[in-house]
């Protein structure tokens, strides 16, 4: 299935927006610094967790550099969500300057 993706200029203007986002990386990579409001859903338990994402407009799938997002994003896909993975992942969101938030919590 073919998952649109989307470079981190395009996703900071989204995110911005308060588009909702999933982070599929481990617990401590997410704990030690992440997207402001990113929920974490590792990729290991995103077929588990599915009716945890949003089902109602898009929602951007991201991890440390794309390619686990990627494989989230087109799970999620197949199961009718509207998702869209971005390319990069963490390390080029850190890379252009963006902010960070450690700890457990989303924000």
């Amino acid at each position: 299935m073919d998952v649109p993706e989307v470079d981190i200029a395009t996703f900071a203007e989204r995110q911005a927006e308060g588009a909702p986002v999933v982070d599929v990386r481990e617990p401590d990579e997410y704990e030690g610094g992440h997207v402001p409001g990113a929920t974490l859903i590792p990729l290991g338990e995103v077929a588990d967790r599915a009716d945890e994402v949003p089902s109602d407009g898009t929602v951007y799938v991201i991890c440390a550099r794309g390619g686990r997002s990627m494989k989230a994003a087109e799970h999620l896909a197949g199961l009718g969500r509207d998702v869209v993975n971005v390319g990069g992942g963490t390390m080029a969101w850190v890379d252009a300057g963006h902010p960070t938030v450690s700890g457990p919590d989303p924000r």
